[in-house]
């Protein structure tokens, strides 16, 4: 495991944003050409996918591990921080790399499988979607997988605890502009102008009845506006103002729903102040919906692993997202989470001072070497 670690904390040192993770890829590669796979470089730019075949058995597996950083300014002060100013690894893709390139030097080693192994590290998951567009460069076509799986790691979990769920377990994600164009001038006269903040602050607070309002109660929808910019000065009105929405939903009627209402709601607010808005809306992921079957797989494979104490069923999905998504579209899995908390107050993912808890990592590479092994069983 002091290998496992070392590699981790490496890679924590050398974070890289998506599709920019040149030096990244550099060192997985190499890592993995040593252990003896056949590796293949370049679905989605930086992506790797690493291919051991042992035996007679035609059966495949696909495992999963992303390797992008976040645009952060670290606050750990450990010892290992990253030597990237304003890039870390907040999210532990550096863990799920470290254990992922461990559990393929023990299947390297013991070769107690029949079948073919494909591990997948994948590039850009925090921002441009790496796992749709290694898709898009033949990734299941060139590395047929039967079924695929990853994990994330989740310090609000308690340590060592495995969460499953079936069906929708990470929601689909939008974001949206909206720009609503007024008619600048002097504060201190405000009627020879068109105040675009009076509008926006009209848009924003009738934004909130979507989710009340529109979308039946028992469909999971998020819409927040995270950003509200307008204006520089207390005796000046703008000429505009802008608004920027994160929008979350898991079922595909109440996803056109939410930008029919979020349109109609902009421009309709806005006429009613005699200005316009115009939104720029952009799909983002789709919801992660996991398999039953390879679900219920990873489950009772966890259950002989860690004992049924350490199952969580979750009763409800995270309204987070993951491109993950994409994967399980094309191909049946499962996505599950790994507990890794030290203490109920450890920081969340995407906190400047979050750090992978690397006391997970001997339970998240044997993990993955047993199941692979399981999926994958030898004569």
């Amino acid at each position: 495991m002091p290998e496992i670690v070392a590699t981790r904390r490496h890679l924590h040192q050398h974070p890289e944003i998506g599709l920019s993770e040149f030096e990244t890829s550099d060192y997985v590669a190499a890592q993995l050409a040593a252990m003896g796979y056949e590796v293949t470089r370049g679905l989605a730019k930086t992506g790797v996918v690493a291919t051991l075949r042992y035996g007679s058995s035609s059966r495949s597996i696909g495992i999963r591990a992303d390797f992008d950083a976040l645009p952060i300014l670290e606050e750990t002060g450990a010892e290992y921080q990253s030597r990237n100013p304003g890039v870390m690894h907040a999210c532990g893709h550096d863990g799920h790399t470290a254990m992922l390139l461990g559990a393929a030097k023990i299947l390297a080693e013991r070769k107690n499988f029949d079948g073919v192994v494909h591990l997948i590290f994948q590039p850009a998951e925090e921002n441009f979607g790496g796992a749709r567009l290694m898709i898009e460069d033949g990734l299941f076509d060139r590395f047929p997988c039967d079924a695929v799986f990853a994990l994330h790691n989740d310090p609000t979990i308690p340590f060592g605890h495995f969460a499953f769920r079936d069906g929708p377990i990470m929601a689909a994600v939008d974001e949206c502009k909206i720009t609503v164009n007024g008619r600048g001038g002097h504060g201190a006269e405000p009627q020879d102008t068109a105040d675009p903040i009076v509008a926006g602050a009209s848009i924003i607070m009738a934004l909130q009845t979507i989710v009340s309002r529109n979308v039946h109660p028992l469909d999971p929808t998020v819409v927040t506006v995270g950003a509200f910019h307008a204006g520089g000065a207390s005796n000046v009105i703008p000429e505009r103002a802008e608004m920027l929405l994160s929008v979350r939903s898991f079922d595909a009627k109440v996803r056109d729903q939410l930008e029919q209402r979020i349109r109609g709601i902009a421009e309709g607010q806005a006429a009613s102040y005699g200005m316009t808005a115009t939104v720029a809306y952009e799909r983002g992921y789709n919801a992660t919906i996991n398999h039953k079957a390879e679900t219920d797989f990873v489950r009772a494979l966890a259950t002989r692993f860690a004992g049924s104490e350490k199952i969580i069923e979750m009763e409800r999905p995270t309204m987070g997202s993951e491109d993950f998504a994409y994967m399980l579209e094309r191909r049946p899995g499962t996505y599950f989470f790994v507990g890794t908390q030290r203490t109920p107050n450890d920081p969340p993912l995407h906190h400047p001072r979050y750090d992978f808890n690397d006391d997970i990592l001997p339970i998240g590479t044997s993990f993955w070497v047993e199941l692979a092994e399981a999926w994958l069983p030898a004569k």
